[in-house]
């Protein structure tokens, strides 16, 4: 296990969201899946305990830890994306049963947040020129889910 591992938490659910990630992203893999060993308090020998899973290249582990805790927005994956295909196929794939937020955000049917952001519009909101960037903001935070084109036009507009 690498030494730093973000740890979802789970209902019961850890394996299937392991599995749904990982086939969201070049670069993913299931590592490991543990099964308990003995009856927990969030379920019985034999159940999955938890998953070991590289998303993208970057260590998570998924835990099946019962029902005491949700995921919330205040912590989200944040995926860059190179174009819109990406951010189209992405947002798509996680919309179903979550829930759009605004800006790129969304959470999946999981409860779990993220932020599916093209890559230019980092490059464009952090541009030298105070002007373009305001122009991008105000049309990104009019967005759900980020659309490139009308981003570019803001910003080479005027």
């Amino acid at each position: 296990m690498s030494k730093l591992t973000t740890c979802l938490w789970h209902d019961g659910t850890a394996e299937e969201a392991a599995r749904f990630y990982v086939s969201l992203l070049p670069g993913s893999r299931i590592d490991r899946v543990s099964k308990a060993v003995i009856d927990w308090p969030a379920g019985k020998a034999g159940d999955t305990l938890f998953v070991l899973f590289t998303l993208a290249g970057q260590p998570y582990m998924a835990l099946n830890a019962g029902p005491g805790e949700k995921p919330n927005p205040a912590v989200s994956i944040a995926v860059s994306c190179e174009d819109q295909a990406e951010v189209d196929r992405l947002w798509a794939a996680l919309r179903e049963g979550g829930r759009e937020i605004q800006c790129g955000w969304l959470t999946d049917r999981y409860g779990l947040a993220w932020q599916i952001v093209p890559r230019v519009l980092m490059e464009m909101i952090q541009d030298p020129d105070a002007e373009k960037a305001r122009r991008v903001t105000e049309v990104m935070v009019s967005m759900v889910k980020l659309e490139i084109e009308p981003l570019r036009r803001a910003y080479d507009a005027g």
